[in-house]
């Protein structure tokens, strides 16, 4: 499992629901959204790993929303398109994309390139090891640790530690954890909450009680001060 994030931007829902299962199954998280600008605003909320963009959308096409993109970001983009001339192709690479599939697609070759594209730009983005003080976090293994102190996480309490150690002192809602660390169901905020309580209690256990503070009616925080 390497826990990345694809942001999945496509208005066709049952070509959501074949990526997003496809990816899911190889380990990556994922996020979705049928209209652009929500795809934009998850984006920039999320800071995904790696966008999935479709070509043909109402309100904002594929192109302008690359350009969208590419004005702010270097995330990797694999652009998904029933568009074959080359002219299209030329465009969405000259905008930045990082590679082109053409549909009808096998969901295989999707995921077989996203993958291309995420370990040919590990490189140039952030390291897999994530250091807060004495708290590590190796996003490759999908381990924490408190100085020598092996931290015994779910998957989800491991997702959520790391979505919030990638922003110290921001406070994330619960909407937000739910996108980002829970996108296979039971999006409830007690859900967070519940996950959120054991995950406090095992760095409690570990020597960092204060790590993570609840923020009332909103959500919570990971105070790098207690890093």
């Amino acid at each position: 499992m390497n826990n990345q994030l694809i942001l999945i931007i496509e208005d066709d829902v049952e070509i959501v629901r074949i990526l997003q299962a496809y990816f899911e199954r190889d380990g990556y998280r994922t996020v979705t959204a049928t209209d652009p600008h929500i795809g934009l605003a998850h984006h920039q909320r999320l800071k995904p790993d790696l966008v999935v963009l479709d070509v043909k959308m109402p309100k904002m096409d594929g192109f302008e929303t690359l350009a969208a993109l590419r004005s702010t970001d270097d995330t990797p983009v694999l652009m998904v398109t029933a568009l074959a001339e080359d002219l299209d192709k030329l465009q969405a690479l000259r905008l930045g994309a990082d590679d082109y599939v053409v549909k009808p697609f096998n969901p295989l070759e999707v995921v077989a390139r996203a993958r291309a594209i995420l370990r040919r730009t590990a490189g140039g983005r952030s390291s897999a090891v994530l250091r807060l003080g004495s708290l590590s976090i190796d996003s490759d293994a999908m381990t924490a640790h408190v100085g020598p102190i092996s931290l015994t996480l779910t998957r989800t309490e491991y997702r959520l530690l790391e979505h919030m150690a990638r922003s110290p002192n921001r406070v994330f809602e619960r909407s937000e954890l739910i996108d980002a660390c829970l996108p296979e169901g039971e999006a409830m905020n007690r859900t967070v909450d519940s996950h959120m309580s054991n995950l406090r209690r095992k760095l409690g256990t570990a020597g960092m009680p204060d790590l993570i503070t609840g923020v009332r009616g909103v959500g919570y925080r990971l105070d790098a001060a207690h890093g």
